[in-house]
């Protein structure tokens, strides 16, 4: 089975902004095809679930990422958008298909001390991530225990959507907060990507923007992410 290196976290790029592929906007008719096209380019692949209740959508399952895991090194970061009930049996299945980094919400903070552990038990990477709605600070307490921040930058769960008009303050507002830790955490936008909001996203402090249609439905992915990469931090 393909794994990333164990440092793969501390090997991810400093200096330009990190290419997180989301399988949501991928061929799922040909998604092996797809992974292969996108393998050069992407540092990590972003695959959501959520159940129809913490989140409108229904989406993904185990079985998809292990298949991913099957044909690829690429880490895999697997963003949990669920109910309490259901967090810590979902972050066993997940981790069992292979998930390098998991997130959970700040908002499933009845569980998130138990998750965390979970995920440390498990040896995979911890992440989380904040509705737009929600302050940024409810973050903060948790900070020492994530490798990943992720904020959202539109309502849960719902494509298309553009950017809302908070996203770069309450990213700067993030990297504010994880600069006070010390510690190297990877500030993550996600929602609203687009090519007139990413170099905004950038200058707030993400190292790293959710991807889907800019990169799946650029003309030449190649010149796309030359453009990424060269954007100032």
């Amino acid at each position: 089975m393909p794994k990333p290196a164990s440092d793969w976290i501390a090997r991810l790029p400093r200096d330009r902004l990190i290419a997180e592929y989301s399988m949501w906007s991928a061929d799922l008719v040909r998604l092996a095809d797809d992974l292969a096209r996108i393998a050069p380019h992407a540092d990590i692949l972003h695959v959501d679930v959520a159940d129809g209740h913490f989140a409108p959508a229904l989406l993904f399952f185990p079985d998809l990422v292990a298949r991913m895991r099957d044909i690829t090194a690429i880490p895999i970061h697997v963003h949990l958008m669920v109910a309490d009930t259901v967090l810590l049996a979902q972050i066993d299945q997940f981790a069992d298909a292979g998930a390098d980094l998991i997130s959970l919400h700040a908002e499933n903070a009845v569980v998130a001390a138990a998750a965390l552990d979970l995920l440390a038990q498990r040896g995979v990477a911890a992440g989380m991530v904040l509705r737009v709605e929600t302050p940024v600070v409810q973050a903060a307490r948790w900070l020492p225990r994530l490798h990943m921040l992720t904020l959202l930058g539109t309502a849960i769960g719902v494509k298309g959507q553009g950017l809302d008009p908070k996203a770069t303050a309450r990213l700067q507002e993030a990297a504010g907060l994880i600069a006070a830790t010390g510690q190297r955490i990877i500030l993550a936008a996600d929602g609203g990507i687009r090519e007139n909001t990413v170099p905004l996203l950038r200058k707030a402090g993400a190292e790293t923007v959710v991807l889907g249609s800019l990169a799946f439905g650029a003309p030449d992915l190649a010149a796309r992410m030359n453009w990424l990469h060269r954007l100032p931090g």
